[in-house]
């Protein structure tokens, strides 16, 4: 057992060694910030390269958050809950007169019913008709007969007029809802083409609204730039068929929609041959796939701002190498007076990581300050993540200790009377 006095002896040894420690810590931090007044010049360019390093690796983060909150709302815009069911062929060889087995009007229906987590839906009717205008200019056209519900399905916006609803597609009234193009076109505006005639098949409509996607897809969804939306009631007597090209769902809750489309399209197999093959095409794989771009780029751009903070460490180890052979005969004079070499190699480290961090700290101000302007001048809420200060800072801090070891080892390793003897 170890007597009290001894064990009084040892406790106060050990708090003499820790107030020591932090004595030297403390003396070694004062002579680190009076070398940084002598050189001022110096300790400024050497933290640039840190500054620039830093501010580079918070605004690669905040340009792929960014990035990736765009192409979100980008999707959002099309629907994130959306699933499209087209057919994709079979059947064909068991269907009389050789017809493919496309979908009908019957299934948007049967699917309404079985799948709960359909919140809405719509058919799709596609035709290319020759448009009839006053004056007898005749032009073709893509007409896609569709139903009230498809303005929320797909997200359009409304520019002029209204969307036709419920009441138009029972009483199948001939009205229409055209595209912005091709409003300008044939009317001059999306406001003059309210209330506009014109004739599919000699058959007189009337334009009651202007629209246009939420989402610009530039020709590659159904919508071509100069569409004609008329009530499926109306268009399917143009085909004298239920079949349809496709048809459209929103699913209540995104989690969902990947479970929902597997019932879609298994619901539709019971209703139509064996053979036949349907396909259901969801939001869910962009949005992956989209992540996964984002993410390839914010890493190649990582990778080229810590080529930046090395960059800027090999400037921070080439001036403490000149600053360590410029200050010989201080190192001597230390170790003369008892410094260690852990201590001298402590106080060209701290030197190196000060130099660093100082350089990261205004980095990480500027990398900051760039997206809150942006914030504060535009309307656009770019996205600032305060995770990156804190990756910039960790990151010029290890830049100052991995380039500060070797001038620190190296003026540690310096023999005290050769250095005294140095001119």
């Amino acid at each position: 057992m170890v007597p009290e006095r001894t064990h009084h002896r040892i406790s106060f040894e050990k708090t003499i060694a820790s107030a020591r420690q932090t004595m030297v810590l403390s003396e070694i931090a004062r002579l680190a910030i009076d070398s940084f007044r002598v050189a001022k010049v110096r300790f400024a360019l050497t933290a640039l390269g840190m500054v620039i390093g830093t501010a580079s690796v918070i605004l690669v983060v905040t340009i792929s958050a960014t990035g990736r909150q765009y192409i979100l709302s980008e999707i959002q815009g099309i629907g994130t809950n959306l699933v499209e069911v087209d057919y994709a062929g079979g059947g064909s060889s068991a269907v009389v007169n050789n017809q493919s087995d496309f979908l009908t009007y019957d299934d948007e229906y049967a699917i309404d019913s079985r799948v709960p987590a359909v919140a809405a839906s719509s058919v799709v009717l596609e035709m290319h008709q020759r448009i009839g205008f006053t004056g007898g200019m005749v032009r073709e056209v893509l007409v896609l007969g569709v139903e009230p519900q498809y303005r929320h399905v797909r997200n359009l916006v409304l520019l002029a007029g209204r969307f036709f609803d419920e009441e138009d597609e029972t009483t199948h009234a001939k009205v229409a809802d055209v595209t912005e193009p091709f409003a300008q076109a044939m009317f001059g505006s999306s406001a003059a083409a309210v209330g506009r005639t014109f004739q599919i098949s000699g058959i007189p409509f009337t334009v009651i609204g202007t629209f246009k996607e939420g989402v610009e897809t530039f020709g590659e969804s159904e919508i071509a730039e100069q569409t004609i939306l008329i009530p499926y009631s109306v268009g399917r007597y143009f085909i004298g068929t239920d079949n349809v090209n496709e048809i459209y769902f929103t699913i209540r809750d995104q989690s969902d929609v990947e479970s929902a489309a597997k019932q879609i399209v298994d619901a539709i197999r019971t209703r139509h041959l064996p053979n036949s093959v349907y396909k259901a095409s969801t939001m869910t794989a962009l949005i992956t796939m989209a992540g996964k771009v984002v993410n390839a780029l914010t890493l190649m751009l990582l990778l080229v701002s810590m080529v930046t903070l090395a960059v800027g460490g090999v400037g921070i180890m080439n001036i403490m190498l000149a600053t360590v052979r410029a200050r010989t005969r201080e190192i001597g004079v230390r170790k003369a007076l008892g410094a260690t070499s852990r201590e001298i190699r402590l106080q060209f480290l701290m030197e190196a990581v000060f130099v660093s961090l100082f350089g990261g700290i205004i980095g990480t101000v500027i990398g900051l300050a760039i997206p809150f302007s942006v914030r504060f001048l535009t309307a656009y809420r770019i996205p600032v993540s305060g995770w990156s200060a804190v990756v910039g800072l960790a990151a010029s801090t290890a830049v100052g200790v991995i380039f500060g070891t070797l001038p620190a080892n190296r003026a540690a390793r310096m023999d005290p009377i050769e250095s005294l003897r140095f001119e």
